[in-house]
């Protein structure tokens, strides 16, 4: 890519991989999450090489040095030599995935409602006490 062509901060950013679309790229941009120099920018900014960008993600936080100009989205091997991550270790560390009750269909122990099972040892329990 010739140095004199123009990325936008969000398809810059998609290319680079911080999003997974470019729709979500534009947004972060709108919402104030992606910083120029300590101050937002919009979607549209044209990206420098030099600039620093700080951006907050759903996952991450990240603070990225721009070394390269890409327009296209290619695998992560190639995407990583267009940047240099600047983020502070404890801000690499994402949220511990914690997995959602209702998108595994798979109840937590100990949590929630009894399964049927369960409700059948609390009858059978609750019955033996009533005999006595």
């Amino acid at each position: 890519m010739s140095n004199t062509e123009k990325v936008r901060v969000d398809k810059y950013l998609w290319s680079i991989r911080v999003f997974k679309t470019r729709s979500q790229a534009a947004d972060a941009c709108d919402g104030g999450k992606v910083k120029l120099n300590g101050s937002s920018v919009k979607a549209a900014k044209p990206v420098n090489i030099g600039d620093k960008f700080e951006v907050r993600s759903e996952a991450r936080k990240w603070v990225i040095e721009v070394t390269g100009l890409i327009s296209n989205r290619v695998a992560y091997p190639e995407a990583i030599k267009y940047y240099i991550d600047n983020t502070p270790d404890e801000d690499k560390l994402a949220p511990a995935f914690v997995p959602s009750v209702f998108q595994t269909g798979k109840r937590q122990s100990k949590i929630g409602r009894p399964t049927k099972k369960d409700r059948r040892s609390i009858e059978g329990f609750m019955e033996g006490d009533e005999e006595e």
